[in-house]
C-alpha cells in the first residue's frame, strides 16, 4: 500500500512529509530536554529517534494520516512536527480508539505562534479529508499546549497518569464553530 503525504503551506511554514535528510534534525529536536519534558519521555538517543522517525513514515502508509515535518519558510529548516496518530497508550476506550493529535517545536520557536499556525492547518486538513473525533494528551503545567488544544476545539475528557506524569486527556468531537 502506498499513500501520498500531502504538502500544506501556511504563511510561515510548510507541513510536508519527513525526508531522510530530516533525520539528523529530528533526532536533535527529540534529544532536547525542553521538548520531551511535556511528553513524559527522556531525551531520546539516535536509535530511539530513528524508531520514531520510521514510525511516523509508516503511520501514513497504514492509516492514511500521520505527522508532518514543520519546515520554517525563513530558515528552510525542519523545526518540529504536527499531525495525528494512533497511540495505543492503554488509556481506555474513550481515548485509544480515536486518532491522537500532537505538535512539537524546537524551543527556539516557542511562543512564536508557529505551533498554532501548523496545528490549525493540520486540523483543517483532517476535518476535510479524514473527519471524525480526535483526542490529545496535554501534560499538567503545559499551559501553551492546553490553550492551543482549546482553540482547536478540544475539551477536557479526564485526567490520568501516564509515563509517570499527570496529563489532561482532551476530546474533540468536531471542529470548533467559528
Amino acid at each position: 500500500m502506498s499513500r501520498t503525504i500531502p504538502t500544506i503551506n501556511t504563511a510561515r511554514a510548510t507541513l510536508r512529509a519527513m525526508r531522510p535528510d530530516d533525520f539528523d534534525r529530528y533526532a536533535q529536536i527529540w534529544a532536547m530536554p525542553e521538548v520531551v519534558r511535556f511528553v513524559g519521555a527522556c531525551p531520546q538517543s539516535r536509535g530511539e529517534s530513528w524508531n520514531g522517525f520510521l514510525r511516523n513514515a509508516g503511520h501514513w502508509q497504514v492509516t492514511g494520516f500521520g505527522q508532518w515535518a514543520i519546515e520554517d519558510h525563513a530558515s528552510k529548516a525542519m523545526v518540529g512536527q504536527v499531525g495525528f496518530f494512533y497511540g495505543a497508550r492503554g488509556l481506555g476506550e474513550d481515548y485509544d480508539t480515536y486518532p491522537e493529535a500532537a505538535w512539537f517545536l524546537d524551543p527556539a520557536f516557542s511562543g512564536s505562534g508557529l505551533a498554532k499556525e501548523a496545528a490549525l492547518a493540520a486540523h483543517d486538513w483532517f476535518d476535510r479529508v479524514v473527519t471524525g473525533p480526535l483526542v490529545c494528551r496535554v501534560a499538567e503545567g503545559n499551559t501553551r499546549s492546553h490553550k492551543l488544544a482549546e482553540k482547536l476545539g478540544y475539551a477536557h475528557l479526564r485526567k490520568t497518569v501516564s509515563d509517570g506524569r499527570d496529563y489532561v486527556l482532551m476530546f474533540r468531537k468536531s471542529p470548533p464553530q467559528v
